[in-house]
């Protein structure tokens, strides 16, 4: 079965062409550095917009994405909704991921208690906010991703291999 990935890109400059969004990028290569199941990717660029964002996790989710991950959007500045988004469309919230980046972050920003990134499911998707910086990006998803694949696994989503030499995924033993 094909992974089918959402990568969603929050940016009120990037959806409208100030400059070019890194950050989704970003996410795509470290992914592909990773995985080696055959993956689909459904990427977008919108703005910091509460609605839009529902409507696109929802369209992500509901079109078979496995997992969605969101950049940008986490801060506590009045345009960053993302969080309150993710919340609004799924059915149970992950707020162990959320944690761990912000555990993490904070060996290399004392700035990292800002960040409000939550992850949740809806239905057969697991929605993760991540940071809108390249670098922060790949800091935050190195510690998360292990339990990512198995997530997937226990809510019925497709089997997610990986490069072991690159990133080891965790999943119980079989007896």
């Amino acid at each position: 079965m094909k992974v089918k990935i959402g990568i969603l890109t929050l940016s009120d400059r990037a959806s409208s062409g100030v400059y070019e969004d890194k950050s989704g990028v970003a996410i795509k290569e470290i992914l592909s550095d990773w995985i080696v199941s055959e993956c689909e990717y459904v990427y977008k660029v919108i703005p910091d917009e509460f609605d839009l964002i529902v409507q696109n996790l929802k369209d992500m989710c509901d079109a078979g994405c496995d997992l969605v991950l969101t950049t940008g959007g986490t801060g506590p500045v009045p345009r960053d909704v993302t969080p309150e988004a993710t919340q609004q469309v799924c059915q149970k919230m992950m707020p162990g991921f959320g944690e761990l980046m912000r555990a993490t972050s904070l060996k290399y920003v004392p700035t990292a208690i800002l960040s409000r990134q939550t992850a949740g499911i809806r239905d057969k998707s697991l929605i993760v906010n991540l940071p809108g910086q390249p670098k922060a990006i790949k800091e935050c998803l190195e510690p998360i991703f292990p339990a990512i694949p198995y997530c997937i696994d226990l809510i019925g989503g497709a089997y997610i291999d990986t490069d072991e030499s690159k990133m080891k995924v965790f999943r119980p033993k079989s007896k």
